[in-house]
């Protein structure tokens, strides 16, 4: 029997330029672009490795350091990318869909907003437990919670509150998703 152990290090995009609810796509701010850098250097001595992004430009602007410095394509992979917020929501009063979403469960948002927000919970953890190479995935703080959760059994939306740039590692054994480490905590605000 093949027991294949393959670590997946999820880092969170560095800091934003707008928040979630001003610009649907913003880029890094000046901290954010040098809290890509630090990382890129904290992680340099593992690769080079595979690069996955989420298709939004925090995510792959906080992916390039580390990609050119391992002279790495990034692959875009819409499966870690954002929560959608629901339809109803614009894009100025979004956060408050958030905010409350993100201080109850999985099942809990099911049940207001629609079933889709536990299929996209299950998808991130079943993309994320298919790679099969050492990989780092650059992917944002709910879709990183939501692979914590499925990995712990923990319904909560939000299990731990990531820093910008912080670095959680799985480990995938046959299919199977485990926590290794969850990344740097901070006061995370979503802005």
């Amino acid at each position: 029997m093949d027991f294949r152990v393959t670590r997946v290090y999820m880092v969170r995009h560095g800091r934003a330029a707008a928040g979630w609810n001003v610009d649907p796509d913003p880029g890094l701010d000046d901290l954010g672009r040098s809290q890509s850098l630090a990382v890129a250097s904290k992680l340099s001595a593992l690769g080079p490795l595979p690069v996955m992004s989420s298709p939004l430009l925090r995510c792959q602007q906080t992916a390039f350091p580390l990609a050119t410095a391992w002279k790495q394509d990034v692959v875009i992979e819409p499966l870690v990318g954002e929560i959608p917020s629901p339809p109803e929501y614009t894009l100025e009063n979004r956060v408050d869909w958030l905010r409350e979403a993100m201080a109850g469960t999985w099942t809990q948002v099911a049940e207001r907003s629609g079933a889709h927000y536990l299929d996209y919970r299950n998808a991130i953890a079943e993309r994320i437990a298919a790679i099969t190479a050492d990989t780092v995935v650059f992917s944002h703080f709910i879709a990183i919670n939501a692979a914590i959760g499925v990995a712990t059994e923990n319904d909560a939306m939000v299990i731990a509150s990531l820093d910008n740039c912080s670095v959680t590692t799985f480990e995938i054994t046959n299919g199977k998703l485990v926590l290794i480490e969850s990344g740097n905590e901070a006061d995370t605000l979503i802005r």
